[in-house]
């Protein structure tokens, strides 16, 4: 009798151990459903489509991974323009939009600047906005009644996010990516606050959020980070800085997006994008910004062809990035990079290569914006 008992107590100790464990694997697996759902809200996604349906890759990464956000182009640059893109003309891209939005309450972005550099062409039917180089020979009241002109339409077909202004000061007014395409409002720093300040308040009346780029300043450059790394380490100057010191201090608190360039008076390793020194030292602490850091495009070859997409990632969120662009729309298109990322920042949050603190704090300023421009 006395070993039926023991024999009973043991299976009973093991019936215990089994739910405690199955217990414990539940928690552990909703947790780490929990953490990948935070860092999907980090990631803003590119992809294939100018329409969408329930077997599109774009609806199914938006629900299998929480996805923060995606980006909208015209032209889908792997493939040379051959494979359509998302932007065709207005009442087909309002359609994508308002789909997409369907799904979740999503950032919904673009490259809006104006002249050279706009997803919404003037060709395509949309409204002809001019350079912010051509704005800034205007006066800043006018340089707002655009900002508003573009917010409207903006907000018509739906869009929230613009990736503009640029705050990049023209002190090269030969560089191949700001100067040359029209981009940056003035070579005096303080005119590129003015009229940058003006562009944001007219995005904002239609509740369009701004995005101001590419910090610390990629006006001095010589090189596109599209292509390679850029070194500003004997061109960059220290006021350009200034558009970024004034609008934060005037309350700007919306995104700041990253510049992969380097300047090894800064930082001798890394590039703004993957640099702490950058993007705590300077931007968070020297300027108190309180609002979300989002990386350029983590598929440009600066990062890409020196770092690798997955050590890139860990870096930048590391170093402060809130968001990160992956456009898919640089050399190759690759639907699993999306997967991928998710699953090597959650890997690298579990065996402590980054701090699950760094996450929640990062998905905390995503919603927060969100609740700020009423995306629900």
């Amino acid at each position: 009798m006395k070993n039926i008992y023991k024999y009973l107590i043991v299976i009973f100790a093991c019936i215990i151990v089994i739910v405690l464990g199955s217990i414990r694997l539940i928690k552990e697996n909703k947790n780490d459903k929990i953490l990948k759902d935070k860092i999907g809200q980090m990631l803003i996604i590119g992809f294939r489509g100018t329409e969408i349906n329930d077997n599109s890759f774009i609806v199914k990464a938006i629900k299998d991974l929480n996805l923060g956000g995606v980006v909208l182009f015209d032209k889908d640059v792997p493939s040379a323009g051959e494979i359509p893109r998302n932007i065709i003309n207005p009442e087909q891209t309002k359609k994508l939009v308002q789909d997409l939005k369907k799904i979740s309450p999503l950032f919904i972005s673009v490259d809006a600047e104006g002249g050279y550099i706009n997803r919404l062409k003037e060709k395509y039917g949309f409204k002809n906005i001019p350079s912010a180089q051509e704005m800034g020979t205007g006066t800043p009241e006018k340089t707002k009644e655009y900002g508003n002109t573009l917010g409207e339409e903006l907000a018509d077909i739906g869009f929230n996010v613009d990736f503009a202004p640029v705050v990049d000061v023209n002190v090269n007014p030969t560089n191949p990516v700001i100067g040359d395409l029209e981009r940056s409002f003035s070579a005096n720093p303080k005119e590129v606050y003015t009229h940058a300040s003006a562009f944001i308040d007219g995005l904002n009346e239609n509740g369009i959020i701004s995005a101001i780029k590419h910090f610390p300043g990629h006006g001095s450059s010589k090189g596109d980070s599209h292509l390679g790394m850029v070194d500003v380490t004997s061109t960059y100057k220290q006021e350009e800085l200034l558009p970024y010191k004034n609008l934060i201090e005037g309350g700007y608190s919306d995104m700041v997006m990253t510049a992969h360039i380097v300047n090894t008076n800064i930082d001798k390793d890394f590039p703004a994008t993957l640099s702490p020194l950058f993007l705590q030292n300077i931007l968070r602490d020297q300027l108190s910004f309180k609002g979300i850091i989002v990386s350029d495009d983590m598929h440009m070859g600066a990062i890409v062809d020196n770092y690798g997409y997955n050590e890139a990632l860990v870096k930048a969120v590391n170093a402060g990035c809130d968001m990160l662009i992956i456009s898919n729309n640089y050399k190759t298109y690759d639907e699993n990079s999306v997967y991928q990322a998710v699953n090597e920042i959650f890997y690298a949050v579990k065996s402590g290569k980054i701090a699950e603190a760094r996450i929640n704090d990062s998905y905390n300023r995503v919603l927060l914006l969100k609740e700020k421009f009423n995306i629900k």
